[in-house]
């Protein structure tokens, strides 16, 4: 599994671990460096951008494991 599908992987995971009930899509290739991706409960959609860096990076790296933790945490609770 290379670096992008391990961080790809990981960030599911999170996702899941938040809330079981949100699709996640993200898309194959970054548009300017960032990830444009899509978060969905209910019907309900959410886009949020992620650096490249911090998918490649988030199996890891601690600090990017907990500041993505809190973003979706956050963008999971304004679904």
């Amino acid at each position: 599994m290379d670096e992008f599908e391990e961080g790809k992987a990981k960030f599911c995971e999170l996702v899941r671990g938040i809330e079981s009930t949100v699709e996640v899509v993200i898309p194959t290739t970054p548009s300017n460096g960032r990830f444009l991706i899509s978060l969905t409960k209910e019907g309900n959609r959410k886009f949020i951008m992620v650096p490249e860096d911090d998918i490649l990076d988030l199996p890891s790296e601690e600090d990017i494991l907990s500041k993505t933790t809190a973003m979706l945490q956050e963008a999971i609770a304004e679904l």
